[in-house]
């Protein structure tokens, strides 16, 4: 997972620089109108999730074990082809609003509808592998998102220089990490250390899980200061909380990948 790549001071500077969303000064970005933007998108992302999580199916069937001489049932789970296009639709639509911020009332959601489907789908086919599962790892993600918020906002934790340095080298190191097992699990290769319940195995999904916990008070943190600026447009919003919603995603999935990893 690269760093994110919608919630950065540069990004904001050029975007207010280029004129996209330029608009007056009584119409600025806004902690609430952020948080409603947020909360947009995860509406939508709960609706298409149910959509996605209805498109996973699992059957069983009776066969004959001739090792045992018994009948035995066997489950099948029948996964949706459409995921893949799903994840690349979405990843589509988040660059895009990257690159056309003022696009983002419209690309955004559009964002969450892709993305919640596949989501969807993924946390059905965990959930029948490991019942209880996707409960596990919502109430899981909702309390890291809580907990780092309220770190935050006490100012436990400071996004310093240095704890943005630390964060965004390790968030750069997990990316090259996942680019490189994606290539060489393309090619057949068993990546044993990054798939198997090892300590290893689960000491590195345990990391990525708190770097992504990282990334959220950075994102705290460039919001309180886009805000506090003054002079950031109001359609930035869906930028920002489309950031936010990138961070969570990732974390949500990396807690339930930690789980099946813990429950195997």
């Amino acid at each position: 997972m690269a760093p994110n790549p919608i919630l950065n001071d540069k990004r904001f500077d050029q975007v207010i620089a280029e004129g996209y969303g330029a608009a007056p000064t009584t119409r600025t970005m806004t902690i609430g109108g952020t948080l409603s933007a947020l909360g947009v998108l995860f509406a939508i992302i709960c609706v298409s999730g149910w959509f996605g999580w209805s498109q996973v199916q699992q059957t069983t069937q009776d066969i004959f074990d001739q090792t045992t001489g018994q009948m035995v049932t066997v489950s099948s789970t029948t996964f949706p082809a459409w995921v893949l296009v799903a994840v690349i639709a979405a990843l589509g639509f988040a660059f895009a609003t990257f690159f056309k911020p003022n696009w983002g009332p419209a690309t955004a959601p559009l964002y969450a509808l892709f993305e919640g489907a596949a989501l969807g789908a993924i946390s059905a086919f965990y959930n029948q592998m490991y019942d209880g599962i996707v409960v596990q790892a919502v109430l899981a993600t909702l309390s890291v998102v809580l907990v780092m918020f309220v770190l935050y906002a006490t100012r436990i934790v400071k996004v310093t220089p240095k704890f943005v340095l630390i964060t965004i080298a390790a968030t750069m190191g997990i990316g090259v990490m996942y680019l490189v097992t994606f290539l060489f699990q393309l090619f057949g290769a068993n990546i044993t250390f990054w798939n198997s319940p090892t300590p290893l195995g689960i000491g590195i999904s345990v990391v990525i899980c708190i770097v992504a916990a990282m990334n959220l008070a950075l994102d705290f943190a460039f919001i309180e200061r886009s805000v506090a600026s003054g002079t950031t447009p109001r359609r930035m919003e869906w930028l920002a909380a489309l950031g936010v919603t990138v961070t969570i995603v990732w974390l949500y999935v990396e807690i339930l990948r930690l789980l099946s990893l813990l429950r195997r």
